[in-house]
């Protein structure tokens, strides 16, 4: 279920639809423990929605391993993603644009060969593969 605007929920709802675990961290700003997401090391081809309402997020071919035990991806799709920088200014968080779901954070500047010179380290439980057609 792709979602067509923004979605809001009362956390009675979130908590209704979601794990325990996914509304730990989606609606709660939770990580997982590194290595232990089902996608830290898959690879298949396809997207990546949100977990809590269906937003495409970010497709497989910008997912690269960056040996961080999450999944990480150099960017997501256009519009998709929300950053905000944490209270501390050390980290920038991304949220899903239209539920306002915690993925994860992102980085800059780290290195990696890739187009963005940037890391999207979003948690496993944040997101739902669909495979391509």
């Amino acid at each position: 279920m792709a979602s067509s605007g923004p979605v809001q929920k009362s956390e009675e709802d979130w908590r209704a639809i979601l794990s325990p675990e996914q509304f730990r961290i989606l609606r709660q700003k939770g990580t997982e423990y590194p290595g232990t997401g089902e996608y830290d090391k898959f690879n298949g081809d396809g997207v990546y929605n949100c977990a809590g309402c269906g937003t495409p997020l970010y497709k497989s071919t910008t997912k690269f391993n960056s040996g961080c035990g999450w999944p990480a991806f150099f960017e997501g799709l256009p519009g998709a993603i929300n950053r905000t920088p944490d209270p501390d200014g050390r980290r920038i968080e991304i949220t899903c644009a239209a539920c306002g779901g915690h993925l994860g954070h992102v980085f800059k500047g780290e290195g990696f060969p890739t187009p963005t010179d940037e890391r999207h380290c979003v948690n496993s439980i944040s997101l739902k593969f669909t495979p391509a057609s």
